[in-house]
């Protein structure tokens, strides 16, 4: 049952969260709630996912048991405001952060981290 209410697509599963992350070399995942600080993230990646086909976005309810896999994830350790964001690079985290972020603030991290030009070392 979806619980947020965005044009984004909605994780309702780990499993789905891990396929999406294993099919996709790029996705943002932003794991909140229907508040104030998440919405404007939402927002966000509304407009971003016209424009950035390089990229799977999708929401996942903060409050559902199948969100463990996010919220207890290493990279998220010690966040404490929603919503908590994840940046996966070729099935692993690259980055996350937590609380509110802007336009600016989200295409400079998606820029930094799935640049073409920004190779990883395997």
């Amino acid at each position: 049952m979806k619980m947020l209410h965005t044009e984004l697509h909605e994780i309702e599963t780990a499993a789905e969260l891990q396929t999406l992350i294993a099919e996709n070399e790029n996705v943002m995942v932003c794991c909140g709630r229907m508040g104030p600080m998440c919405i404007p993230v939402y927002g966000v990646m509304e407009e971003l996912q016209e424009e950035r086909t390089d990229v799977k976005f999708a929401v996942m309810a903060f409050d559902s048991p199948e969100a463990g896999i996010i919220r207890n994830d290493d990279a998220c350790r010690g966040f404490m405001g929603l919503p908590f964001t994840m940046y996966y690079k070729n099935g692993r985290v690259a980055h996350a952060t937590s609380s509110i972020q802007n336009m600016q603030q989200v295409t400079t991290i998606l820029n930094e981290q799935f640049s073409t030009s920004n190779v990883e070392n395997a």
